[in-house]
């Protein structure tokens, strides 16, 4: 297939066969690669030809879960797997000192972990957990792995930083930038604090881009509608009832929305990790596979609200992250 005919239905497989010499020789780093998910598919489909693929959980019994699956598939990978508890920017900071010490460049960092918490519920740094995992933890853990991102940066190559967002981000107002440690619990709903944590990830592809001035390309992308575990979650239900997204029963509900499988899904993550055309877009929001900023909501387009978004996240971690 060529590029210039993707749509709703290619695959994660798909684009990796179509970019596999620019996977080859390349380090991966994932978070949130649980079986039954699209992070995990992104990894299974890389083992195939990336040089390594670094996986990411909060316990050791789910990322062996992982890793053994891979490597029925891939016996020859190189899977490493990574404790990652995005609830705790000492466990963050942890996580990228490892990675750090490995000898080689760092590539691609792909931010696909997402919190599944119903109720309001604040982290072990007293912030609220949804944006903690989201976006403060990834934002720290960019931070301190943009130097293996950069010795990654050749004259022609760039490295990438791909996060998950989802179309979600255009269904609330944008990111509450008074209360971007802490939401307001008298009014917290799970699903509102999802949309503001999806439209940070927006944000930030555009202001990383800006900022790195060209040494790292990021990318922000809707994944599509994929029953994966955070629709089967029992506390998520009644909202997605709300919505029309599932049946009474918990099924898909195939008639209000167009679905896809997970394969399906991951393959606009592998399209932002690996197309070269998207260096001609960087900051780009991808939906099925191509750069389709006209779906951005205003809110998640705005620079002066990514800049101001960057600066607050730099207070919150308590460190500058600049490029120079």
């Amino acid at each position: 297939m060529s590029h210039s005919k993707y749509t709703a239905t290619t695959t994660a497989e798909d684009v990796a066969s179509l970019f596999q010499d620019q996977i080859r020789g390349k380090n991966v780093l994932i978070t949130g690669t649980s079986i039954n998910g699209i992070g995990f598919e992104t990894a299974r489909v890389l083992a195939k030809y990336a040089n390594s693929v670094i996986i990411t959980g909060y316990s050791a019994e789910r990322l062996k879960l992982s890793e053994e699956a891979i490597k029925k598939e891939v016996p020859g990978a190189d899977i490493r797997p990574l404790i990652l508890d995005l609830t705790s920017l000492a466990a963050v900071r942890k996580a990228a000192a490892e990675v750090n010490a490995y000898p080689e460049p760092l590539h691609v960092l792909i931010h696909n972990a997402a919190s599944s918490a119903g109720t309001y519920t604040l982290t072990v740094d007293n912030l609220e957990d949804q944006m903690a995992i989201g976006h403060i933890s990834p934002f720290l853990l960019t931070k301190l792995l943009a130097p293996k991102l950069l010795a990654a940066k050749t004259t022609s190559y760039t490295p990438r930083v791909v996060y998950i967002s989802s179309k979600a981000h255009a269904l609330g107002d944008g990111i509450d930038l008074d209360r971007v440690a802490r939401a307001n619990p008298e009014t917290y709903t799970a699903f509102a604090r999802y949309f503001e944590a999806k439209a940070a990830s927006v944000l930030m592809a555009i202001e990383l881009s800006k900022r790195s001035q060209g040494k790292i390309n990021a990318y922000s992308l809707h994944p599509g509608s994929i029953f994966t575990n955070r629709q089967q979650k029992e506390h998520n239900k009644a909202h997605l009832l709300k919505f029309g997204v599932i049946n009474p029963d918990g099924s898909p509900n195939t008639a209000k929305t167009a679905w896809k499988t997970i394969p399906e899904g991951a393959s606009t993550t592998m399209a932002a990790a690996f197309d070269p055309e998207l260096d001609a877009t960087p900051g780009a929001y991808l939906v099925d596979c191509v750069a389709a900023n006209d779906a951005r909501a205003a809110h998640s387009a705005d620079p002066a609200t990514a800049a101001k978004l960057w600066t607050i996240t730099e207070e919150i971690i308590g460190e500058k992250f600049s490029f120079e």
